[in-house]
């Protein structure tokens, strides 16, 4: 059986200046912006979380700026099939990843481990 978890939290900006809305939300959440290489870096600012528990990071997009939440999974698409059974709806499949709707509305995205260590202890969950 798969092993899913809550990955972390993406802060979707509409905004021109990724290092202004990083830095905004440096602040305000009290954790290091970490610069990601190449185009990812264009994109994306990583925050970093002390306790190194969830991915948080900022990103630039076209729709209007709200937060989603990302589940990772050791098989998306047995993930996906699970949540679809819970009423979920299947979006936009985007690289390896999923953007799906919740039954209530909110965007969210199934996408691979992103925790190693998670990862190993999923393998001895069962």
């Amino acid at each position: 059986m798969h092993k899913s978890k809550l990955a972390g939290f993406i802060i979707d900006c509409k905004t021109d200046d990724l290092k202004s809305a990083a830095t905004f939300w440096s602040a305000a959440l009290g954790m290091e912006t970490r610069e990601l290489p190449g185009a990812e870096g264009k994109k994306y600012a990583k925050l970093i979380d002390p306790e190194a528990y969830l991915d948080v990071e900022v990103q630039l997009v076209a729709h209007e700026s709200r937060v989603h939440l990302d589940i990772e999974t050791d098989d998306i698409e047995a993930e996906v099939l699970r949540l679809e059974k819970l009423g979920a709806k299947r979006l936009q499949q985007i690289q390896s990843w999923w953007v799906m709707q919740a039954p209530t509305g909110q965007k969210f995205c199934v996408v691979r481990v992103y925790d190693k260590d998670f990862a190993k202890r999923a393998r001895n969950w069962d």
